[in-house]
């Protein structure tokens, strides 16, 4: 996945003989999930605000009211931000210093399952197809209720982030909860990924349960950052903007008309090793409310190998 993801939907129909590439590998040890019961109440925003618990360690976790989602504290702090291998692409350059404030990231990337609870609220639309790459049948699927919701617009994720009590990460936090203060190609490190860090590369041709990769973990212990499905984030994309980032707090490029295309950090199951470092910046369409109701332009795009997570203020 790099740039304007020239396949998106048409990924939906691609074919599966791709995906059985790397059938000897190990199986993954999965993590716990969550289980306390959600309540259908939404907290209250607060955008501006640091966590109400300045004690934290971080990597303390927590757990959601509204979703059952594990949160990680991320404390604030300055990082490096931008591409800094040899394969670094021009619009991850230059590498700049950001501060960045306190907040909270959810551990994995949002459930099937913590999804269809937001559309059981009245809240959230369903994904724009209830399928997977490979699986006809996935969302609202108890097999599957533990995979990545995928066929999310940035507006649904925008939107279940708001239900839950969060919002959409900037570019800037996405990153800095990646790599944390080090100088990483990767969440874990430089080693080049394999079958135990990552879903990636078609090595199993489809999403994996969250969590499933322990290994993979960023300094702070956020899971699948690298792989498994690509995530949303609420900046808007230019390919120039590290040139003349704010370096506090920074989120994007402010929006110019016709000029609709939003971040997606991480990578997917699908994506060379490459693009699946942590300073790799991909566009994808979003929403155009300005066009007609119920036309592609004023959804945006959506993908089976996108997905999305959210971070919290307080």
């Amino acid at each position: 996945m790099k740039k304007l993801l020239p396949l998106l939907v048409v990924l939906a129909v691609i074919g599966t003989a791709c995906s059985l590439g790397g059938g000897n590998q190990a199986a993954p040890t999965a993590i716990p999930l969550p289980t306390a019961a959600p309540t259908m109440t939404p907290i209250p925003l607060n955008p501006t605000s640091e966590p109400v618990n300045q004690d934290l360690q971080p990597g303390s976790e927590r757990v959601s009211p509204i979703d059952g989602m594990i949160q990680v504290y991320i404390p604030a702090g300055f990082f490096q931000m931008g591409g800094m291998d040899p394969r670094a692409s021009e619009d991850e350059k230059p590498v700049h210093k950001v501060d960045i404030k306190a907040f909270f990231m959810d551990k994995v990337e949002v459930t099937n399952g913590m999804y269809v609870r937001c559309v059981q609220a009245g809240v959230c639309e369903p994904p724009r197809n209830s399928k997977s790459e490979t699986r006809q049948a996935y969302f609202n699927t108890a097999e599957f209720a533990d995979y990545p919701v995928v066929y999310v617009t940035w507006a649904n994720a925008k939107q279940y982030c708001e239900w839950a009590g969060r919002r959409l990460p900037t570019e800037a936090e996405w990153e800095y909860a990646a790599r944390g203060s080090t100088l990483n190609t990767y969440p874990w490190g430089d080693e080049k990924p394999d079958g135990t860090r990552a879903n990636f590369n078609y090595m199993i041709g489809d999403t994996t349960r969250v969590g499933s990769f322990p290994l993979g973990a960023s300094p702070f212990g956020i899971l699948d950052m690298a792989g498994n499905v690509a995530e949303w984030v609420n900046d808007y994309y230019d390919s120039g903007y590290y040139k003349n980032a704010n370096p506090l707090n920074p989120t994007g490029p402010i929006a110019r008309s016709n000029y609709f295309n939003r971040v997606v950090r991480g990578g997917s199951f699908g994506d060379a090793e490459v693009d699946i470092r942590l300073a790799n910046r991909s566009a994808v369409r979003g929403p155009n409310f300005d066009a007609q109701l119920g036309t592609d332009a004023y959804y945006g795009d959506f993908s089976p190998r996108i997905g999305f997570r959210c971070v919290a203020d307080n």
